[in-house]
């Protein structure tokens, strides 16, 4: 491989110049040392600068196709010596920027003079958000022609205890996470300042899953527990300059060892903030300690003991504690800091619960919200006024209902009346405004009512990636795709590893009609998680003419009745009306055998074919249940066929599509 004819010399950084008619990189006007593939890399990713390339993409335009070496670790010697060259080998870089799992970005300043060109792009292979690394849908996959906006996550590995710790050890833990709090602002705010090229939304802090130090893997739970509080807590102190990344991606970091700049640079944060959590017979010790990731120094550190001899004493001891921070940090806005103390509930035991809940919620499955339900009624009936306990009833019953696992009514009708509860409770509170906005649109299609109620829940909690990423996909189906890919880039950021947010990242570039990009997303996704359902792996190839390709990610005996659908689905794209014919008979038995809700999945079939009757008469069936996937037919490519019916134009407009 050479230099790409006619290629301009870009200038960059502290003097830096890459000339690609020279075959060379200077610094101050003197050539650096640089061998073949990693200058090939480096002018590769320069001629992409600002997109994400991916390892398949790096791979394919240095080694060609049909190679079989070792190109992980070439790529990763490669990307060494190009750091070293470059001077940005240290935890914060300037220059190259690195997505674990994703690919490579140039991400330098050009110099004012400099004579780059824009930014080519890589034709069949284009960068984009994601990777296009290799991976298999598995059988069972959910098809996203239907456009149903569910979730799922991978499950945490264990269940927690049924048994807790004593009342005291609660009250003081989560008074104890108070004062960290914020001690950290007070150490963070001045290190924030030291930061070259702090991101748009301030300085990014990733909060690593406390270490359970008691020697006891059954209290696991009560860490986690800790560690998602600290997540809330400090992403409500000051939003405008401190984001901090969501629970999702930092889990991937639970009893792991890896560098913290390795951790920083994969999840996007400067600072990285480590801890632990003690009790033995009538102590509570919680340590953290405060890295700043470009060079691992450790900015700040505490150790909080405390006696459980005195609890109110104590409550009154780190009231005051806080206050002197406050007003020492944050100033006017002192007064939002104190205010999830208020959410505390009555009894610990109400709080104990909630936080089982939320932990089988995060696992997205029948049996997580099966369990989570359970777990947020019980925390409910020992304290009625707690807030987010109703707010967790409103989540799951929405969820059930767009997963299929409830009547969508008697579902929708249930989570309302939590999410209202909720609110009447707590009107601050980020998570059931977002609720309601979920039912708003996928229940009442009062798209005002949603747009209004995702706002609210963003600017109460500006860190909340779960309300950007449901935000952006609301704005989606209005067809808004610019603001949408806006707050999923920022759901992205917030939670850069997390499988769903990619997944709907995915989703919204394939309803755009972007369909590599949507085809690279869905690979993304899938290399994460490879029996992800959330991807629309399947539909962005058979949009893009490649259905015979699309069948050879169908792996595995088909045997649920979305298998059968989404082979209808691709057969009627391919003419063969004999197969799909064959494949939609299966899946009414599948659909018959298994109990669920027949009506998305006959239309995807069904549009795969291109049976108007059919499709219009399932939609119809499914607005009759007010069913959420309702919501995708103005921009799903699924029902193209149909653009010009007066029935389904007025189906959107019933919708409030139209």
């Amino acid at each position: 491989m050479g230099p790409e004819p006619g290629s301009p010399t870009i200038r960059f950084g502290d003097g830096l110049e890459l000339d690609a008619r020279a075959w060379e990189l200077r610094r101050a006007g003197q050539p650096q040392k640089l061998e073949r593939i990693p200058m090939e890399i480096l002018m590769f990713l320069a001629q992409q600068r600002g997109q994400l390339v991916s390892r398949e993409q790096i791979v394919e335009k240095v080694w060609g196709n049909g190679v079989y070496l070792d190109t992980d670790n070439s790529i990763n010697g490669a990307m060494r010596k190009i750091r070293q060259a470059l001077g940005d080998d240290s935890g914060e870089p300037k220059y190259i920027q690195t997505v674990t799992g994703l690919g490579y970005r140039f991400v330098a300043q050009l110099a004012p003079d400099t004579t780059a060109a824009p930014p080519q792009t890589a034709g069949t292979t284009q960068a984009s958000a994601t990777t296009s690394a290799p991976a298999n849908a598995a059988a069972g996959v959910t098809p996203q022609g239907t456009g149903q906006f569910v979730e799922r996550r991978r499950a945490p590995p264990a269940a927690p205890p049924t048994r807790g710790w004593p009342a005291t050890v609660w009250w003081v833990s989560a008074a104890l996470i108070v004062v960290l709090c914020a001690a950290l602002v007070w150490a963070l705010r001045p290190a924030t300042r030291e930061a070259a090229t702090p991101p748009a939304h301030g300085s990014m802090l990733a909060v690593l899953p406390l270490a359970n130090l008691t020697g006891d893997p059954a209290q696991d739970y009560f860490s986690d527990g800790l560690t998602e509080e600290l997540i809330a807590q400090l992403g409500n102190t000051d939003p405008q300059r401190l984001s901090v990344i969501a629970r999702t991606s930092v889990m991937r970091y639970k009893d792991t060892h890896e560098p913290v700049n390795e951790i920083a640079r994969a999840l996007g944060a400067q600072y990285v903030l480590e801890g632990s959590v003690r009790r033995d017979s009538g102590n509570v010790r919680i340590t953290a300690q405060l890295v700043r990731a470009s060079d691992q120094a450790h900015v700040w550190s505490r150790q909080y003991d405390r006696k459980l001899t005195s609890v109110l004493a104590l409550q009154g001891e780190i009231a005051e504690e806080i206050a002197d921070e406050i007003r020492s940090t944050l100033g006017q806005r002192a007064a939002g800091v104190p205010a999830r103390v208020a959410r505390a509930p009555q009894q610990y035991e109400a709080y104990d619960l909630y936080l089982r809940g939320r932990y089988f919620w995060n696992k997205r499955d029948p049996a997580g919200f099966s369990q989570a339900l359970d777990f947020f009624q019980q925390s409910i009936a020992q304290d009625p006024g707690y807030a987010p306990a109703h707010a967790g009833v409103a989540d799951t019953f929405a969820m059930m209902s767009n997963y299929g696992l409830a009547p969508h009514t008697e579902a929708m009708v249930n989570a309302r009346a939590a999410a209202v509860r909720a609110i009447e409770l707590d009107a601050n509170l980020a998570e059931a405004h977002n609720a309601l906005a979920v039912i708003a649109e996928d229940y009442d299609y009062d798209w005002r009512t949603a747009e209004k109620e995702f706002q609210r829940a963003i600017e109460l909690n500006p860190n909340y990636a779960t309300a950007h990423q449901w935000y952006a996909q609301c704005l989606a189906l209005q067809g808004r795709f610019t603001e949408a890919l806006a707050h999923s880039e920022r759901a992205r950021a917030l939670d850069p590893l997390s499988a769903i947010v990619v997944a709907d990242h995915a989703v919204i570039l394939y309803f755009a009609r972007q369909y590599e990009r949507a085809l690279d997303a869905s690979r993304a996704t899938l290399a994460m998680h490879p029996n992800f359902g959330r991807a629309p792996l399947v539909p962005s190839l058979v949009q893009l003419g490649r259905s015979q390709e699309s069948l050879a990610h169908l792996n595995g005996a088909p045997t649920g009745p979305w298998d059968w659908a989404l082979r209808a689905y691709v057969y009627g794209n391919t003419g063969e009306r004999s197969k799909a014919g064959d494949a939609i008979a299966k899946m009414d038995e599948a659909i018959l055998r298994e109990h669920v809700d027949p009506f998305p999945i006959r239309v995807t079939a069904y549009a795969g074919m291109q049976d108007r009757e059919q499709t219009l008469a399932n939609l119809e069936a499914g607005y009759n249940e007010r069913a959420s996937f309702l919501t995708t037919i103005k921009v799903d490519p699924l029902y193209d066929f149909l653009r010009d019916d007066p029935r389904f134009q007025d189906l959107m407009r019933r919708v409030g599509l139209r």
